[in-house]
């Protein structure tokens, strides 16, 4: 099991919160030993429900890219004004669920 910690978000910014280790590479992808970010549980989230690995390993693979991606960048300054000890309900977005299909 992943260990979990509180940290600081390497996207969104936000301190103290509780933190999982993203891979910017998606390990199917080949990223099993490559680098690594701190994000909390909603900005990781996010990430994963707008996004396929295959989408992240193209052209959202460090954090930079993920700062300046559109949809992302409007999530993270919303979750920025969020208190840190708030979860939220992430869903995955219409355009990942029609492409699933």
């Amino acid at each position: 099991m992943e260990v979990r910690r509180l940290d600081i978000c390497e996207l969104c910014g936000r301190s103290d919160v509780e933190t999982t280790i993203h891979h910017l590479l998606p390990k199917e992808k080949g990223g099993t030993y490559g680098a690594t970010a701190k994000l909390c549980i909603p900005c990781h989230k996010q990430i994963h429900a707008l996004y396929t690995n295959d989408e992240i390993a193209v052209r959202l693979s460090t954090i930079e890219e993920l700062r300046q991606d559109e949809k992302l960048a409007s999530f993270v300054k919303w979750i920025r004004k969020q208190p840190s000890g708030k979860l939220m309900k992430i869903r995955k977005s219409n355009d990942r669920k029609r492409k699933g299909r």
